[in-house]
């Protein structure tokens, strides 16, 4: 039998293939590719296939249980679909189809502040149970209002990215004349030329219906068109970001803050210190710093360090239900997931997401069984003698 369609891609490989040959390449590339030698890229992936899981044999697992609590919520899995930015360019309405996907899944799905879709829209297409990610702007009072307006939008969890102090390093987007603002070129126009249903389904159509898509996010009189030269300087992005600035946040938010990038130990303390309710330990799909560790190396001696006092999620690298695994061996009570799903909607928006998500849950599923792990919490105990701390 010859599989087709959604039936083809058998794991997140396959999406990422999928994805590669239907999207322009500098698109493709700003997903997938991460930051100056890429030697970080490798790392995750070397350091997650070093961690070993020993299964225990002769255990029913008849009835394996995947349900998870994460920041106080049950859920049916330990996913949250990931902040990212460019969501709504590889997929028409692409936030939307990770959401919509997200609340099939039970599980969150994490707005970027620089989406291109509103996350009032997102609230009210989607049905999802929404977080929020934060890059702090120069203005702090726009950022505290932008704050404001994810609340009212029904968000009950900021996610502050604290490892982009600066904008990284990315070459390949420059190769590929890839970047923000969108500037017209001749390598651009030969890349939409051999990509036609992306240029027709997703380029057009928003041209068609809305014109070149926007920072959803920005104030009304600082949203600037994609295409256009720069944004008002008050609204770029902050380098000087602070713990002072944990402070403001964790007095206005009434929710949950979670601070997404931390890789030391010292800042695990700090972080449960000012407030935070959780971290997100994660080298940012090593897309910024290459010579950064990869979570796996530093999760056990933060978790060491500080989960009596925070819950500790982890990302970067996830390309099987095992890589799941292997995170919450270690320690974390949560995983988000970025590339994996951003590589299926980019494929078949709603659908291939969802693909994506039924296919790592059913990999975690074999993986517990295999181990004879009936729930999560199982796992910890699976850890092979040379991964133990």
């Amino acid at each position: 039998m010859i599989l087709t369609g959604l039936n083809a891609i058998l794991n997140v490989e396959d999406a990422r293939r999928a994805a590669r040959r239907r999207l322009p390449r500098g698109l493709f590339e700003y997903v997938d590719r991460g930051a100056e030698d890429e030697i970080s890229i490798g790392g995750n992936r070397r350091d997650l296939d070093a961690v070993k899981l020993a299964p225990s044999v002769l255990v029913d697992v008849s009835q394996r249980t995947q349900e998870a609590e994460v920041l106080g919520r049950q859920q049916p899995s330990p996913l949250v679909i990931a902040p990212t930015a460019v969501a709504g360019l590889v997929w028409r309405d692409g936030e939307i189809a990770l959401a919509r996907a997200a609340a099939a899944a039970g599980i969150p799905f994490c707005v970027s502040t620089q989406s291109i879709t509103s996350i009032e829209r997102i609230a009210d297409e989607s049905g999802a149970e929404l977080w929020f990610q934060l890059y702090v702007w120069k203005n702090r009072e726009r950022t505290l209002a932008l704050l404001d307006r994810a609340w009212a939008a029904g968000a009950r969890t900021l996610v502050l990215t604290v490892d982009t102090a600066v904008g990284p390093n990315r070459e390949y987007n420059l190769r590929n004349g890839f970047g923000i603002p969108l500037k017209p070129s001749l390598r651009a126009g030969i890349d939409l030329a051999l990509h036609p249903r992306w240029t027709c389904d997703v380029l057009l159509r928003s041209l068609i219906a809305s014109g070149v898509p926007t920072y959803a996010h920005y104030p009304d009189e600082f949203r600037t068109q994609l295409g256009r030269v720069s944004l008002s300087d008050e609204m770029s992005l902050a380098t000087d970001v602070t713990w002072e600035d944990v402070v403001l946040l964790r007095k206005r938010w009434q929710g949950k803050l979670v601070l997404k990038g931390v890789l030391r130990v010292d800042d695990a303390r700090k972080a449960a210190e000012y407030g935070a309710d959780a971290i997100v330990v994660s080298n940012h799909g090593a897309r910024n710093l290459d010579c950064a560790p990869g979570p796996v190396e530093v999760l056990p001696a933060i978790v060491d360090a500080v989960s009596d006092r925070l819950a500790i999620l982890a990302d970067s690298g996830v390309r099987r239900g095992a890589d799941i695994a292997r995170f919450l061996a270690l320690g974390a009570s949560g995983v988000l997931i970025g590339r994996a799903t951003l590589y299926g909607v980019a494929t078949a928006g709603e659908a291939g997401a969802s693909r994506v998500l039924d296919l790592l849950r059913n990999e975690l599923s074999i993986t517990m069984g295999m181990l004879g792990a009936r729930t999560l919490a199982d796992l910890p105990g699976c850890l092979a003698p040379s991964n133990r701390r």
